[in-house]
């Protein structure tokens, strides 16, 4: 479910996110990403899995080898850490958490990136620290700390990527990689809400 959500998330974004990445980037981020989670769903969707671990690989070489620019290696890397962490391991709280701590080391070491740069990173980051704070899901919290750390990206100087050339011009524009992370982050809460009741 998480992904069929972000998919549509991601088909009903597509011009914003590819506004935002036309100002400080190669303008081709909702497209890519519409595209690559099309993909998924195709693909997961016409298999079946033991395993959550199992979807998640699939998730990732979906994205890898179907979405360009460097969202595809990045989310690619995210999804593929979280499933080695997921992997023959009981479904919990810690073991997601984990997971996604994994998966925010992962963008960091295929982007380079650290918080504060204006990249996916600076959503991830909270996250994680939010997840690592509490014991439980809290999906409005979950929503809350995403989407206010993508929109802080709008006051940052980018410093990494195509954004950086801009130097202080990018100051002023959401970063498009942040946004989509907060999509993906919108769709578990609601995915998480809607199974709690």
């Amino acid at each position: 479910m998480w992904m069929e959500k972000m998919s549509i998330k991601v088909q009903e974004n597509k011009e914003y996110l590819t506004s935002l990445d036309q100002a400080i980037g190669d303008g081709d981020h909702g497209i890519n990403l519409s595209r690559g989670f099309s993909e998924v769903v195709s693909k997961i969707s016409a298999t079946n899995y033991n395993s959550s671990s199992d979807v998640l690989k699939d998730v990732a070489m979906t994205l890898m080898s179907k979405v360009g620019g460097a969202s595809g290696p990045l989310y690619g890397t995210a999804f593929l850490k979280l499933s080695m962490a997921l992997n023959e391991k009981e479904s919990t709280f810690e073991t997601f958490t984990t997971g996604v701590d994994e998966a925010l080391n992962g963008i960091i070491m295929r982007g380079k990136a650290q918080p504060g740069e204006k990249t996916m990173v600076d959503v991830w980051s909270p996250v994680v620290k939010l997840f690592k704070e509490t014991n439980e899901f809290n999906s409005d919290k979950l929503k809350d700390v995403a989407r206010e750390a993508a929109e802080a990206t709008k006051d940052v100087k980018a410093t990494k990527g195509r954004a950086s050339y801009l130097g202080d011009r990018s100051i002023g524009h959401i970063d498009s990689g942040s946004m989509s992370s907060y999509y993906l982050f919108e769709a578990l809460a609601e995915v998480l809400s809607e199974g709690a009741k």
